[in-house]
């Protein structure tokens, strides 16, 4: 895919994660959106190779799925962390930007998901700290062993998982089950887009943790 033929805009709206980058080089994504991004690319003086780049390991990002069940412990792990622990903390950041833009500009509108940002900035804390406790307390006991563990710390992972299913809902209910309506702006797409892309991610988190890794602690 050449990028750099393509409209800032539909990027933005066709790849979730596109609009970090954007917003790292300083590329208005709205009021640039009709122009193609080597033309931003060469007016602003940028570096090509490195925003194509970034936007290709973006859009590779799914591709890059080993078969999980054939890893062991500490390569499961690690996928875990790279491609689910770092990638929810990278889409919050941008996700409450983005939402925060959307409510401050169209805040009066009949379908605005008013009170999403702070429902973002609520799932962003909660669960880094789930996150946390997963990498300073049970997965280092889960890479040592492939045996029996004791199933306290691992209940406690599953009900906040429950939770963060729970959180999901709230989502689809502020956001008329991440629909954007036809008139939305790019920035309002670009949003619900990640939002679609996170609330995916975190359902396959979810089910390689509780199906995959959690399972074999209990064989």
């Amino acid at each position: 895919m050449s990028y750099l033929n393509l409209p800032v805009s539909q990027i933005a709206t066709e790849i979730p994660g596109a609009t970090a980058i954007f917003f790292q080089h300083k590329i208005n994504f709205c009021c640039d959106g009709a122009k193609l991004l080597a033309d931003v690319i060469k007016k602003k003086r940028l570096d090509a190779i490195q925003i194509v780049d970034a936007l290709t390991r973006l859009n590779e990002r799914k591709a890059a799925r080993p078969e999980l069940e054939k890893l062991d412990n500490l390569q499961l792990i690690d996928y875990i962390l790279t491609r689910f622990h770092q990638v929810h903390r990278e889409q919050l950041v941008e996700l409450q930007r983005l939402a925060q833009r959307v409510e401050q500009v169209h805040g009066e509108h009949p379908l605005c998901p008013r009170g999403l940002t702070q429902h973002l900035a609520k799932m962003s804390y909660e669960l880094d700290q789930h996150m946390k406790k997963e990498e300073s307390i049970l997965f280092p006991m889960l890479s040592r062993s492939l045996t029996l563990l004791p199933d306290g710390p691992i209940s406690i992972m599953k009900a906040e998982h429950e939770d963060h299913l729970e959180d999901i809902q709230v989502i689809y209910e502020l956001t008329q089950d991440v629909i954007p309506h036809p008139g939305a702006c790019n920035t309002w797409q670009a949003l619900y887009l990640g939002l679609q892309e996170f609330i995916s991610d975190l359902n396959q988190h979810i089910h390689t943790e509780n199906k995959i890794l959690f399972e074999r602690a209990n064989q």
